[in-house]
């Protein structure tokens, strides 16, 4: 939706009279008649040219449709797109610009405003003010789009509303993902606004989030495509002010930012360019602290467990691997594929053939790696995907070193983390912790386990419930772990 070149003289030039549609399956009709034919169907955002007036109705012209016809005067609003009624307008869109359902008559007003406005306006604050209501009147349509369980009616009414919009210009893409659809605005207004140096801190936290939100990320992007994703995403995000704003929009906006970063992390922990993961690591460590319990809604609680998945699934991006003097070492070399990589474990003598090997696509952490006292067990953080990070547990039992993976669920992977918390002394319990968000369920627990079996003895949904959490969780993980909350 781009602001009309004026005229020489700062005018722009004169236009024949226009009409807002405010209602949706308005029937166009052939005589200002009731019973006259239907000639088609117009819904809410739908912009027509006004040629005349009889009885009830008004005569109007369909240039997408190339066809006239007579709409109840009831059932359309005239616009004003001289300058004398930019404020007019201006009041109108600030009354619709948040209402569910009128995402129409946002495009309509806001369109009018564009063309009545000055071009000190159009790159003022008022003017950052008109492309964030629209941007965000497009994203919340989308949104309801998207929604599950429309009923019919409904789901007409939503493409008539999406293919009105597209008349000004406003372009949406849709992904499919499982069994629907999901529809997303591309955006433009959005990266408008973040480039405007007159919008406010607010209006530059909404564009950021909107431009990065995970749901309208296209599914079919390759490996290269959504790395490079990631990276901008962060930058974008960077570009928005935290400080000052509401307690909520901050929230909102440091739980992105920590979420994104887990994933730069990750990424780039893999080979890929940018930096340092350690330092994108704890760029999301840092993000996620500053995120105040207060000031989160209950809403926003879903979106809180899912950034803390996230970062702590990545965590050990931040974490130096130790150098290993004594008792079981881990050793890890490059594989035989492009990006694998080979772990070893090895006794305490110098030059010994390992005690076991295991080649990975995953991200290997050593830093991650611990022996319980007795020697009888080791625990080793690998992450196969973002968000994703599983426990290798290795056990020496008769016929030697065994490896069993814990995931963080049983289900297929979404975002989670199984972590070790600690060794019971024994040799015959181990402490781990799991939270995971896939197919639909979300679950947090911690388990203390068999070492023979891992066989789940005891779990609870609150560490402090389980005596053997309070005893023996290692001083670290309580340190380290984003987990406890």
């Amino acid at each position: 939706m781009a602001p009309p070149a004026h005229a020489a003289v700062g005018q722009p030039p004169a236009l024949p009279p226009q009409a807002l549609i405010v209602q949706d399956a308005v029937a166009l009709r052939a005589a200002p008649r009731e019973a006259a034919v239907q000639q088609a169907r117009l819904w809410q955002g739908e912009l027509v040219e006004v040629r005349g007036e009889r009885l009830e109705y008004v005569q109007v012209w369909d240039h997408q449709r190339e066809r006239g016809g007579y709409v109840r005067a009831s059932q359309l609003r005239r616009l004003s797109l001289d300058a004398a009624h930019a404020d007019e307008l201006l009041a109108v869109l600030r009354f619709v610009k948040d209402s569910a359902g009128s995402e129409g008559l946002g495009f309509g007003y806001g369109a009018a405003w564009l063309r009545a406005a000055s071009p000190a306006q159009l790159s003022g604050p008022v003017g950052a003010e008109v492309l964030d209501a629209v941007a965000g009147a497009a994203q919340r349509l989308a949104q309801r789009a998207s929604a599950a369980g429309l009923s019919r009616g409904a789901q007409e009414a939503l493409l008539g509303q999406l293919d009105a919009a597209g008349r000004y210009g406003i372009r949406f893409n849709s992904h499919e993902r499982g069994d629907r659809m999901q529809i997303c605005y591309d955006g433009e207004l959005f990266t408008r606004v973040l480039a405007m140096p007159a919008a406010s801190a607010e209006q530059r936290a909404r564009a950021a989030l909107a431009l990065t939100d995970p749901a309208c990320e296209d599914p079919a992007l390759g490996v290269l495509q959504r790395i490079q994703r990631q990276e901008d995403s962060a930058s974008l995000l960077d570009q928005a002010d935290a400080s000052g704003l509401p307690p909520v929009l901050k929230n909102r906006l440091q739980m992105r930012r920590a979420s994104v970063w887990s994933a730069v992390a990750f990424e780039r922990s893999r080979g890929a360019p940018g930096g340092a993961h350690a330092t994108a690591a704890e760029r999301a460590l840092e993000a996620l602290a500053r995120v105040d319990p207060q000031g989160l809604p209950d809403t926003d609680a879903g979106l809180m467990n899912d950034a803390v998945m996230r970062v702590n699934a990545s965590r050990w991006a931040a974490v130096p691997a130790s150098i290993q003097s004594k008792g079981l070492q881990l050793r890890t070399s490059p594989g035989a594929q492009a990006g694998q990589t080979c772990v070893s474990l090895h006794g305490g003598a110098a030059g010994s053939a390992p005690l076991w090997t295991q080649c990975s696509h995953g991200v290997v952490w050593p830093a991650s790696f611990s022996v319980n006292r007795e020697g009888n067990a080791a625990a080793l953080a690998v992450q196969p995907m973002a968000g994703w990070r599983e426990l290798w547990l290795l056990r020496k039992q008769a016929g030697g070193w065994t490896l069993s993976v814990l995931s963080p669920a049983p289900t297929l992977p979404g975002i989670g983390y199984a972590e070790l918390a600690g060794w019971v002394p024994g040799g015959r319990q181990v402490l781990v912790a799991r939270e995971a968000r896939g197919e639909g369920r979300y679950q947090r627990r911690y388990e203390v386990l068999d070492l023979a079996t891992l066989a789940p003895q005891r779990q609870a949904s609150d560490p402090s419930v389980l005596g053997a959490f309070q005893r023996w969780q290692m001083p670290q993980w309580k340190q380290q772990s984003v987990s406890l909350r």
